[in-house]
């Protein structure tokens, strides 16, 4: 194997502008056609074969290894979130958009990882795809690039697919684990419809603030009595909606939560038992409650064996101590867990506060003062191309 780690450092000046670039000039959901634009630009002199997507500002780049193979596959998100940043970085963003999650760090690592496994196309066994997605945080660009052919953009499809993600913490940490490594997202909306009427005569009304704010309690405890710690479910109230007027009673009422859940089990559960929780709760009050429940994303399942192995290799390449594998999942959720559905893989984060800042400082993803460290991407890049052809010599070997 090349050491990846060793050859990323001439690349990480390059990378480190890309980001910076990408994070003065973030863009939202499916459509990132400047972002799209250096993307290509980056990737033009290394021979790849080139689709971009049709319904979304998508990139799929094909490496022909010189060796017959199997193929594996290398993902980044690419779009950003809609908050005004106020980190005082030099090259923040100046809109009220901003990469609060790190995308520009996986998207500027993608773009090395291909310029390093690009430089060892002769050795590889295989190819690999890139998979520049749009749409992560909303309204999702996994799905739509499975649709239009990502998994079989190499002739046939993947037999791994791996994936790292940045978040606060000690600089250069890999983390992840075996199993369910992510929530999965539904958003819960309830609107509860009554009559309105004057605030000062509630018995001339159906007041539908009173069930709303029921069941938005009830919430908590349908989680607590129905369903197993050890299969864990949060929701979160996020939104309320009444009357924009102080004394006046209105029609309807609402609420909005996201909901992350372990298992699609779990998932399936909640939204019957919510459904029944807020349509007896409102008819015990004389109103009527609709409600609507949407599954976002499904859970992230790492495949056991893609998850060792990852792990394996992440040792093998930056040493054991650097290495973790977390006892827990997180409650986030990400969706990349359909290309987890259709290929085993794994997703990997890597942790990139930078090293002046006290533990108990660090923003937190999706927050405006998130900062990351982007040093780290010469490490980002050489970890997915060690993945991808440490995986290719694996398959190679016959193990």
């Amino acid at each position: 194997m090349p050491s990846y780690a060793q050859e990323a450092v001439d690349h990480l000046d390059d990378l480190v502008g890309l980001r910076r670039a990408l994070h003065q000039d973030p863009e939202l959901g499916l459509d990132l056609p400047r972002t799209q634009e250096r993307v290509l630009a980056a990737l033009q002199d290394l021979g790849l074969r080139i689709t971009t997507g049709t319904d979304l500002s998508s990139i799929v780049a094909v490496l022909e290894g010189g060796r017959p193979g199997p193929v594996v596959l290398l993902r980044a998100d690419m779009d950003a979130l809609p908050l005004r940043e106020r980190t005082g970085l030099p090259y923040a963003s100046p809109t009220d958009r901003m990469h609060a999650c790190g995308h520009d760090l996986h998207t500027s690592a993608l773009v090395g990882a291909a310029r390093l496994l690009a430089a060892h196309r002769e050795e590889l066994p295989g190819r690999i795809v890139f998979m520049f997605q749009p749409g992560e945080e909303g309204p999702g660009g996994a799905e739509p690039m499975i649709r239009e052919g990502v998994l079989d953009a190499a002739g046939e499809r993947p037999i791994a697919a791996y994936g790292i993600h940045v978040g606060p913490g000690p600089r250069g940490t890999f983390i992840t684990r075996a199993g369910t490594v992510m929530a999965g997202a539904a958003n819960l909306r309830v609107r509860v419809h009554g009559a309105g009427g004057h605030g000062s005569q509630p018995m001339r009304a159906i007041d539908p603030v009173a069930p709303l704010v029921e069941i938005a309690g009830s919430l908590q405890t349908m989680i607590s009595r129905r369903f197993s710690s050890a299969d864990p479910v949060v929701a979160s109230v996020t939104t309320l909606e009444a009357s924009s007027a102080i004394n006046v009673i209105p029609d309807s009422a609402a609420l909005g939560a996201t909901v992350r859940t372990m298992t699609a089990e779990s998932a399936d559960r909640f939204g019957e038992l919510v459904r029944q929780f807020a349509e007896n709760i409102a008819r015990a009050h004389g109103a009527r409650a609709e409600v609507d429940w949407e599954i976002l994303y499904p859970a992230t399942v790492n495949d056991d064996a893609e998850e060792a192995f990852a792990v394996a290799e992440l040792r093998e390449a930056f040493g054991e101590v650097r290495v973790h594998e977390s006892p827990q999942p997180l409650m986030g959720s990400e969706d990349f867990s359909y290309v987890l559905q259709e290929v085993p893989g794994c997703f990997v984060f890597l942790l990139c506060s930078p090293d002046d800042l006290p533990e108990g400082e660090l923003a937190v993803n999706h927050s405006a003062e998130v900062l990351f460290d982007d040093s780290v991407l010469a490490d980002q890049a050489a970890a997915l191309a060690s993945l991808a052809h440490g995986r290719l010599r694996k398959a190679a070997a016959g193990s």
